[in-house]
């Protein structure tokens, strides 16, 4: 049976445990990483994990939840949200979430491994499905938000998942960024692309033709 702990040692070693997992988790992903790996810092044993949380999803679902709540406020309440339209919505959200990737290791594994998104989904009870899937979800309001948009005309007339899809695809680019040249060219072809899907995705009948000298 684990050991009790007092209030602040549970407070701390859940704060290690989270740190830690945080770290793990971006670099190696939920199934390399080990019980042994997550309570290392803690200097607890592995029996002890299960005092703190229910499992490696359980831990990995705490930080998507930490780490969604304030995604969301960057990429959809920041970038989305703050649109003129829904063109510059989409841009603004695209450039704020690719801020947001090369800033944060784990969302950035969150985003390019669903695998383990869905591995973390298939262990929650309704409660806790309902807060992954809950409006603080920047995944869910980019739904909302495509689903309101195409059924006001105002995004081409496709199914949502494919102009979700286009959204994560130009998302996925950083990951082979180095194949594209210097640092100014990396950058100057994610603006352009970004410009582009955006004006794509969100046509507008009286507006100019988009061209290279928007962006470069």
């Amino acid at each position: 049976m684990p050991p009790k702990f007092s209030a602040e040692e549970k407070a701390r070693i859940t704060r290690l445990l989270l740190d830690n997992g945080r770290r793990l988790f971006a670099t190696q992903g939920l199934r390399k990483t080990s019980l042994e790996e997550l309570v290392a810092p803690a200097g607890v044993a592995k029996s002890s994990f299960y005092a703190f949380f229910d499992s490696k999803e359980d831990l990995y679902l705490e930080l998507m939840l930490c780490q969604s709540g304030e995604v969301k406020r960057k990429v959809i309440d920041g970038g989305l949200d703050a649109g003129t339209d829904t063109r510059d919505a989409l841009r603004r959200f695209l450039r704020a979430t690719l801020d947001e990737l090369a800033s944060s290791p784990l969302w950035s594994r969150l985003m390019t491994h669903p695998d383990e998104m869905q591995a973390v989904a298939r262990k929650l009870d309704a409660e806790r499905l309902a807060a992954l899937q809950s409006g603080d979800n920047p995944v869910t309001a980019l739904a909302g938000f495509v689903d309101a948009r195409r059924a006001e005309g105002q995004l081409i007339d496709v199914r949502p998942e494919l102009i979700v899809g286009v959204l994560q695809c130009v998302l996925l680019v950083p990951l082979f960024a180095e194949r594209l040249g210097t640092p100014d060219v990396q950058a100057r072809v994610l603006d352009l692309l970004v410009d582009i899907v955006s004006a794509g995705l969100a046509p507008r009948r009286d507006a100019e033709p988009l061209t290279s000298s928007d962006v470069l």
